[in-house]
């Protein structure tokens, strides 16, 4: 499944979906986002229990706000609009497995 891009207008509706969300909050100007990002893509095709979807902190100020984000990379785990679990700062493709594997059953 392709990675979502993050908007003021479905942010809402993606967290409180029937399916948990992985929201990894980052910057265009961050370099451990940047190196996140390919290891998010091969989760998005090979992890079918949760959506993957990016937040850009500097087009969604207001959302990085409510959320206390104050580093990138910040991974958010969300299920029926709860946060479960928060990483911050770079995470290996087998950490970011175990956070999903421990929240979601």
């Amino acid at each position: 499944m392709a990675i979502i891009h993050v908007t003021k207008e479905n942010f809402q509706e993606l967290i409180n979906g029937e399916k948990p969300v992985l929201v990894d909050f980052f910057a265009t100007w961050c370099g451990p986002c940047k190196m996140l990002s390919p290891i998010l893509e091969q989760l998005a095709e090979e992890v079918e229990q949760v959506s993957i979807a990016k937040c850009d902190i500097d087009e969604c100020m207001e959302i990085a706000q409510e959320f206390g984000i104050m580093s990138v990379p910040t991974l958010i785990l969300f299920d029926k609009g709860q946060e479960v679990e928060r990483a911050i700062g770079f995470r290996q493709k087998t950490q970011i497995l175990e956070m999903i594997e421990s929240k979601v059953k």
